[in-house]
C-alpha cells in the first residue's frame, strides 16, 4: 500500500492488477475501479498477469479464471507459491460454471465476484464494495503484522 500525505489528509493510492482476457469486461471493470479512486494496471492473459504481478507488486489482484496461455487457477497457484506475491490478496471474477467459491477460498482467494451481466452494465457497486473490504482487511493485517514485529523496551 502506498500512502502519501497531501495537505492535512492522507491519500491512499491503492494499485490493482486486473487480469481479464475479455476486452469489454477489462475496460468496464478498469473504468469502474478508476472512478472509485484506484490505480489499475491490466493484463489480458495469465502469462502477462504473472509478469505484471511480479513487476508491479500491486495491493490487490482481480483475476479471471478462464485465461489464454496460463489459466487463472494456475496464475493463482503461482502467485501464492511465490514469496514476492503470496501475500497479495486475490479476488476472482468467476462465471457460475467455474470452480465453486469454497474450492477457490481453499486455494487462497480473498473473495469471489460472479460475472453477472449487470456487473458490467454500469452496476459495479458489488465489485467496488468487495474490493474496498479486501483492501481494508489487507491493510489491517499489515498493521497488525507491523505492530507484532515491534517490541517494547
Amino acid at each position: 500500500m502506498r500512502i502519501s500525505r497531501r495537505g492535512s489528509g492522507i491519500s491512499k493510492d491503492t494499485e490493482i492488477l486486473l487480469v481479464e482476457d475479455s476486452k469489454f469486461i477489462r475496460v468496464a471493470v478498469q473504468r469502474a475501479l478508476t472512478r472509485a479512486g484506484y490505480i489499475v494496471h491490466t493484463a489480458s492473459d495469465g502469462e502477462a498477469g504473472l509478469l505484471a504481478a511480479r513487476k508491479t507488486l500491486p495491493d490487490l489482484v482481480i483475476l479471471d479464471l478462464v485465461l489464454p496461455k496460463t489459466s487463472g487457477l494456475e496464475v493463482l497457484r503461482a502467485l501464492k507459491q511465490d514469496a514476492l506475491t503470496r501475500n497479495i490478496p486475490v479476488i476472482v471474477l468467476a462465471a457460475l460454471s467455474e470452480p465453486n467459491k469454497e474450492e477457490l477460498l481453499n486455494e487462497g482467494v480473498a473473495a469471489c465476484v460472479e460475472k453477472l451481466g449487470k456487473l458490467f452494465e454500469g452496476d459495479s457497486a458489488a465489485l467496488i464494495r468487495t474490493v474496498a473490504q479486501v483492501v481494508a482487511q489487507s491493510e489491517s493485517a499489515e498493521r497488525k503484522k507491523n505492530l507484532s514485529g515491534k517490541t517494547l523496551s
